[in-house]
């Protein structure tokens, strides 16, 4: 009678959670493995941006262009003119010399004027920094515009308080004219007084993409095992 109680019992049960649960745990499984096949592709992408940064870095330098755009930043580039030592622009910041400021200068070319990052120079140095007269060659990196402020603190061009390198604001705040939509970082060629310090750009990319691919597809076997155990529960 027992075994008559329990064959009534799984003849009872309802078709529907465990047809519910298969369909749930296919699209799980399905939605893992295109996360994983997404980030493997990512990574595909990262190396290939690395090592285009990379060849960048190492190129010998060009003459600064008039523009650029994202296949730009980071290339090695010259520009040669005078700088607007009247017009520079203090922007906040914190390097592994600890926090000051980057210290922004127009360079006026022959063809156009660009901005250029001078490099670091501490908050008791903001006064006291080299500022050198007549022509001059500079060589740095390119850097993209960077609008609006840093993260919760907006650039305030009235107060003349900056957190970020916006180039189009810095260029309407100072009354600059057109000037070229990047800026230039300077090298490490040392300034007269120590500062202000160039050569300070941090070139680094996160890639964490593989971790990520394995954690979705690890994500996805334990799945298969869930679905493996409710469908052998199911014959039970």
């Amino acid at each position: 009678m027992a075994d008559a109680g329990v064959s009534g019992e799984r003849r009872g049960r309802s078709p529907l959670v465990p047809a519910i649960l298969t369909a749930i745990g296919l699209a799980l499984i399905a939605a893992f493995l295109s996360l994983g096949v997404w980030q493997l592709q990512r990574r595909v992408w990262k190396l290939d941006l690395i090592a285009k940064v990379d060849a960048r870095l190492h190129a010998a330098p060009v003459a600064a262009p008039p523009t650029a755009g994202p296949e730009d930043v980071y290339r090695r580039v010259t520009a040669t003119g005078t700088f607007r030592n009247d017009r520079e622009t203090f922007v906040q910041a914190v390097t592994e010399k600890g926090p000051g400021y980057w210290v922004l200068t127009p360079l006026v070319g022959p063809r156009f004027t660009i901005l250029v990052n001078r490099g670091f120079v501490p908050a008791e140095r903001r006064a006291d920094h080299d500022r050198p007269t007549g022509p001059v060659r500079v060589t740095g990196l390119v850097r993209i515009s960077e609008p609006k402020g840093a993260f919760l603190r907006s650039n305030d061009p009235v107060a003349d308080r900056w957190y970020s390198r916006d180039v189009e604001a810095i260029a309407a705040a100072k009354q600059l004219g057109p000037v070229a939509p990047y800026f230039i970082d300077a090298d490490a060629t040392p300034n007269p007084g120590g500062y202000p310090v160039g050569g300070l750009t941090v070139v680094a990319f996160r890639n964490s993409h593989l971790s990520y691919a394995l954690t979705w597809f690890a994500l996805a076997i334990l799945t298969v095992v869930g679905l493996v155990i409710l469908w052998r529960r199911g014959r039970e």
